[in-house]
């Protein structure tokens, strides 16, 4: 700790909502404001589920362990965070629940629901980041680009014709509600997570 490892690396384990998580420097340590997206999930009850970014499964496994009629498919980039994701469905209990997928949205197939926790981090921004960041975490999970939007801009209009609700950084969710807006989603709103901060954007078609 000492070194400014965190101390869900240093544990290899992080609790999310009611699930404990296998972590390591493959993924993100899932926060506290992401289980907002999980929140959005209960209140819908969607039979169908999308996850992409999904990192440590946080999001999808969560989903799955509450919500136990809904399929669930969880996407990411990274091959690497993939084998973290399905080592946690397995020592779940939720291998059979939760399919795992490389890449973003599959091709061809339609979800009552799109959750998502994207980079959003600007380029500029890495740098004045604390050291358990820059030292230990994923770079490409955490930043997008010069604007920190890039990631989301590419999502957005991809989604299917159902309900998107994304994580965004401080600042951006008017934004994201006027990309949300663009791309069809008429019905775009804001939560905010416990210190304030509008975090998660849900946007209905």
């Amino acid at each position: 700790r000492v070194r400014r490892e965190p101390v869900a690396y240093i544990l290899g384990r992080k609790g999310f909502r009611g699930i404990e998580l296998a972590v390591d420097p493959r993924v993100l340590i899932p926060r506290p404001e992401t289980e907002l997206l999980v929140e959005v999930a209960l209140e819908l009850r969607p039979s169908s589920v999308l996850d992409v970014g999904t990192g440590s499964g946080a999001v999808a496994l969560a989903v799955a362990h509450e919500l136990p009629d809904s399929m669930v498919t969880a996407t990411d980039a990274s091959d690497a965070a993939l084998d973290v994701a399905r080592a946690n469905a397995a020592r779940l209990g939720l291998a059979e629940r939760v399919r795992f997928q490389l890449g973003s949205i599959p091709e061809g197939e339609r979800f009552e629901l799109t959750l998502a926790n994207l980079p959003y981090i600007r380029e500029a921004e890495w740098p004045e980041l604390a050291p358990e960041i820059t030292r230990y975490e994923p770079r490409d999970a955490i930043v997008a680009g010069p604007s920190g939007l890039e990631s989301i801009r590419e999502l957005v209009p991809a989604v299917g014709p159902e309900v998107l609700a994304l994580e965004v950084g401080a600042g951006q969710a008017r934004e994201v509600v006027s990309l949300m807006r663009g791309a069809g989603f008429d019905r775009a709103e804001t939560r905010r997570d416990l210190a304030g901060i509008e975090r998660v954007v849900v946007g209905r078609r």
